[in-house]
């Protein structure tokens, strides 16, 4: 069978799993311990169309972010090819995991969309994110049910990209308020959709260039 092509470097994805867990654990530290009100993102939440319960959105909050890390941390293991040739039920059972921590994700971002930054244009951007995140997901697992290895793989790579939605939609937003001196609503707003726009393109880039044909491996 053809083999993926592999990176220029050995080294490339044990640099890039460590960059994502330094990530996630400031993330958490971030969010679970440096500021656990939420207190500098709930600035931003004006004229919110219904009230908000606070001691139940942060709860919500907190589950959202320690599965999105979660979600984060499994799918990247899965993207190993040691673990896909040397560990098949290990890399199973945390495809398994990875799915049930993307629809914790998509479970609380449905409950959060509602009080999103921007109001309601926000609010339907994420509902619909939710929608086709679980989507994707769905299909890779149909797709390696049906033992099409190079379709699931394809389907996880634009799955697994929506796991930096957050990131992206804070980095973009970042610049636009810091370095242009857009009000913080519109630097949001232009963050969800950007962000979105560019889970989809990374997605594409890394199939076409990266992930080119499926891994050396037979599907039992």
């Amino acid at each position: 069978m053809a083999k993926m092509a592999k990176p220029t470097k050995s080294y490339a994805y044990p640099l890039l799993l460590s960059a994502l867990i330094i990530y996630m654990v400031y993330v958490v530290l971030a969010n679970l311990f440096f500021d656990p009100q939420a207190a500098a993102f709930l600035t931003h939440k004006m004229n919110l169309k219904r009230p908000m319960n606070l001691p139940i959105w942060l709860n919500v909050m907190h589950i959202h972010v320690g599965a999105a890390c979660l979600a984060m941390l499994t799918g990247a293991l899965n993207f190993s090819s040691k673990i896909l040739r040397n560990a098949r039920k290990f890399h199973r059972v945390n495809g398994y995991l990875y799915v049930i921590f993307v629809f914790v994700v998509v479970l609380t971002s449905g409950y959060m969309a509602p009080y999103s930054t921007g109001g309601k244009i926000n609010s339907m951007a994420f509902n619909l994110v939710s929608i086709v995140w679980f989507a994707m997901t769905i299909t890779a697992i149909v797709q390696i049910k049906r033992k099409q290895v190079s379709k699931h793989r394809k389907w996880m790579v634009r799955s697994y990209a929506f796991c930096f939605t957050n990131l992206f939609i804070h980095l973009i937003s970042f610049i636009l308020h810091e370095g242009v001196g857009l009000r913080y609503e519109s630097s949001y707003t232009f963050g969800v959709y950007g962000a979105i726009l560019l889970n989809f393109i990374l997605a594409e880039l890394v199939i076409r260039y990266v992930y080119v044909k499926a891994p050396n491996v037979t599907v039992k």
